[in-house]
């Protein structure tokens, strides 16, 4: 029986966040596409988290009803974290996530995630204003922090030789999902991701201690996430001037919405909690590659993509989207 507990244990976490990385890929596919012909994303970040708000709510208040004499006291300084992680978690990095996407694709969204440890490096050594270098530890995360940069540049920049050529029988054929854009746009859309990584290093930093003050995790999502609905809606309201942004023309919009707000609204961050919890804070991130693995697999199998090693070639698909972009923008 322990044996079994203890593969359990280390097996079903492993399967859990694979699983994740896959829905997290295939739903930024599709938001891509849900984008591409013609959703604001600006629209779209506020019906999402708008929808994980109110699914949240409840949920953390029920999880909570038997420690309800022992919650922690709500004060100002609380608030205004709350409010900062608002601002930092959702609406700017799910804001520079989105429209980086529309200029980019989901391989490169995956490769530019890779930088959040180095910027939660960073940001650890500005606020300890110390550093030893003969330390083992700091040596290992100093070449680590190198080996991601460099490897954000690469994928941002450099297109190396041909792995495989682009699927011709696909090329022509008319794609109800999209991948890439045009390569000019590729630089801005990885500027955009590099902002939002950073983003999430500063909400990562501040969430970690919220929670130590306010010991209560799904409330601190849900508070953050109600913040973030509401400041994400004045940015949206700001940009998006044309009521006719927030009508949602095909039922597919509305189910991408649903499983974004559900899947990377309320299930996701939970998952994280919950293994972060049991295996160590960093357990979570190892699984970070998994999403480049899923990418890559979707884009030389369903779409009409050449892969080089570095950034991969738009073909079709980015055809499809600028099309799109500018007949709706119009």
């Amino acid at each position: 029986m322990e044996a079994k507990t203890k593969i359990m244990y280390e097996v079903l976490p492993f399967i859990v966040l694979v699983i994740m990385e896959g829905w997290t890929i295939g739903l930024t596919i599709f938001a891509k596409t849900a984008i591409s012909n013609g959703m604001s994303p600006f629209v779209f970040i506020v019906y999402t988290n708008a929808l994980a708000t109110i699914i949240l709510f409840p949920c953390s208040f029920l999880s909570q009803q038997e420690n309800r004499k022992e919650r922690p006291t709500f004060t100002f300084s609380l608030f205004m974290r709350f409010l900062f992680l608002g601002f930092t978690g959702i609406t700017m990095t799910q804001n520079f996530l989105f429209l980086g996407l529309c200029y980019s694709s989901p391989i490169l969204v995956c490769a530019m995630g890779h930088l959040i440890p180095t910027f939660n490096f960073l940001l650890s050594l500005i606020l300890r204003k110390t550093l030893n270098l003969r330390s083992p530890v700091i040596q290992v995360q100093v070449i680590g922090i190198l080996v991601s940069i460099m490897g954000a540049v690469v994928a941002e920049v450099f297109k190396g030789p041909l792995v495989r050529p682009s699927s011709h029988h696909l090329r022509h054929t008319k794609q109800h999902l999209v991948f890439s854009s045009t390569p000019e746009f590729w630089l801005l859309g990885g500027v955009l991701l590099v902002a939002a990584s950073f983003s999430v290093s500063i909400s990562n930093l501040v969430q970690k201690e919220s929670v130590k003050q306010y010991p209560e995790p799904v409330k601190v999502l849900s508070y953050s996430s109600l913040v973030g609905t509401i400041l994400s809606a004045i940015v949206s309201w700001i940009v998006e001037r044309d009521i006719n942004a927030w009508k949602l023309r095909r039922d597919n919009d509305l189910i991408l919405i649903v499983l974004t707000a559900v899947v990377g609204g309320v299930i996701r961050p939970n998952i994280q909690i919950w293994f972060t919890r049991m295996k160590g804070p960093l357990y979570v991130s190892l699984f970070k590659p998994f999403g480049i693995v899923f990418a890559t697999t979707f884009a030389v199998s369903f779409f009409s993509n050449s892969l080089h090693y570095g950034r991969s070639n738009c073909t079709w698909s980015g055809v499809l989207y600028n099309n799109a972009w500018r007949n709706q923008r119009k």
